[in-house]
């Protein structure tokens, strides 16, 4: 697997670890024409959304603890 296939399957991935939604499936030459940088870019900017969810989570989480 050239390191391009490995970045797109890894959005892919991060694409489907959302709950709730359907299943992503990417058609690996729609992003070839990419470049590393750019898949990495998608990837860094998928791995923040994740992260500022899970702390979004975690604020309600405790507001919701809090009223208990």
């Amino acid at each position: 697997m050239t390191r391009k296939e490995k970045l797109i399957d890894d959005i892919q991935k991060l694409l489907n670890t959302y709950e709730g939604g359907s299943q992503t499936h990417i058609d690996p030459t729609l992003l070839e024409f990419m470049d590393e940088n750019t898949l990495l870019n998608i990837v860094d900017s998928l791995l923040v959304q994740k992260e500022a969810s899970k702390e979004s989570d975690i604020e309600w989480l405790e507001q919701f603890k809090s009223t208990l």
